[in-house]
């Protein structure tokens, strides 16, 4: 479980997060909605433990996030907006390259299936020559080699087709449902947000995706 308490972040005068609280628990998927600059990146940031909070407290299976720091990496995936893979290495380079980065270890074949698992079925050919759906499941199965336990996904499906886009939703729904993955998932499609996650946390002062959420019976929390 996913416990975070009166979390608080500011830059400066600016207060981003102000006595954030919620709990996620294994195998939810949860939606994290808001206007631009209502702090949904700064506080994936922190779970991903890129940044730190102000004040406040978040444990993750009673692990503390500060005392357990290096033992909750591993066991945390976070995809950020921009594509962080190596555009004139194949697929499978990249994978196997990653892979060798990490601490799981994984066969070529077991990697070869988590990405056909994800419909990503250009193995030997480079990145630079992938479509933009593409490259996202290949952003994402490199995040997923270590199995992580808690996924963190910004904007994971921005600017892509919508067969990708739904490929990606199937993918993730299973995988919250095999391995009991807790994810975290922000989007400004609220159709991709109503079809996808179990409950929202709405964040800021805009009413208008409580109330859009709402219409479609999906528990809301505001932050």
């Amino acid at each position: 479980m996913l416990d975070v308490r009166k979390v608080s972040k500011a830059f400066g005068t600016h207060q981003v997060l102000k006595e954030i609280s919620f709990k996620i628990n294994p195998g939810e998927i949860i939606g994290l909605v808001g206007e631009n600059g209502a702090g949904k990146s700064t506080l994936l940031k922190i779970l991903a433990t890129i940044d730190r909070p102000d004040s406040g407290s978040i444990s993750l299976n009673n692990m503390d996030y500060i005392k357990d720091n290096k033992t909750i990496r591993k066991t945390l995936g976070f995809v950020p907006q921009d594509i962080a893979v190596w555009e004139d290495f194949s697929v499978e380079e990249n994978m196997i390259f990653f892979e060798k980065l990490g601490w799981v270890k994984k066969s070529k074949k077991i990697l070869h299936e988590l990405c056909l698992d994800m419909k990503l079925d250009r193995w030997k050919e480079k990145v630079n020559t992938l479509s933009g759906g593409m490259k996202r499941k290949l952003n994402l199965a490199i995040t997923l080699i270590h199995e992580p336990g808690l996924l963190l996904l910004d904007e994971p499906t921005v600017g892509i087709d919508l067969k990708s886009k739904n490929e990606i939703g199937t993918y993730l729904k299973n995988l919250a449902i095999t391995k009991q993955t807790a994810i975290i998932y922000t989007s400004h499609d609220m159709d991709e947000i109503k079809k996808l996650c179990d409950r929202v946390l709405c964040i800021g002062d805009d009413p208008f995706y409580e109330e859009i959420l709402k219409e479609n019976e999906k528990t809301v929390i505001t932050l």
